[in-house]
């Protein structure tokens, strides 16, 4: 079964460069979560502690706004959230739904600070690529706020345009 874990942590660039020992040590330490459908890993404004690699099912990424909820995306097997908890260490910033039964591997704070302490260079990486992961996520979020903009400008500008 770890083998399987650890083929698929390869496969994602939070664990890009992370040796087979280190996977191996996170994994026999690491506790698999179920949730069933209609569940949640974590609500928006939990303390957040942990993220998790999904393994199986599917889950829906959703932002509270105005007391309306709003799916921001889906992810599905392969796929990691909640990793921003184990950098800035604040409550959790959207809610995380299960839309299918699902299993994730949960790698808690604790255990990477145990990583820490165990192996600093492996440790780091894995710090590095999270920051590199959530970087490609602002750079993307950041083009589609900046076009949402410009649209917003140019409709603006054709209104006012046409009431002349």
């Amino acid at each position: 079964m770890v083998e399987s874990h650890i083929q698929l942590l390869q496969g994602m660039p939070i664990f890009g460069g992370i040796s087979q020992d280190t996977l191996e040590y996170l994994l026999n330490q690491a506790q698999i979560v179920s949730v069933p459908r209609g569940k949640y890993f974590f609500q928006e404004g939990d303390p957040g502690d942990a993220m998790y690699v999904l393994e199986q099912g599917e889950v829906a990424i959703i932002k509270s706004w105005e007391g309306q909820s709003h799916v921001l995306r889906h992810l599905k097997c392969g796929d990691a959230f909640g990793e921003m908890a184990l950098i800035d260490l604040f409550p959790r910033s959207a809610t995380v739904l299960a839309t299918q039964n699902a299993k994730a591997i949960q790698l808690t704070h604790s255990l990477l600070f145990d990583l820490y302490a165990k192996n600093l260079e492996q440790f780091t990486l894995i710090q590095m690529n999270i920051g590199r992961e959530l970087s490609r996520r602002l750079r993307v979020a950041d083009n589609l706020l900046f076009k949402a903009k410009m649209e917003r400008s140019v409709h603006d500008a054709e209104h006012i345009f046409h009431a002349i």
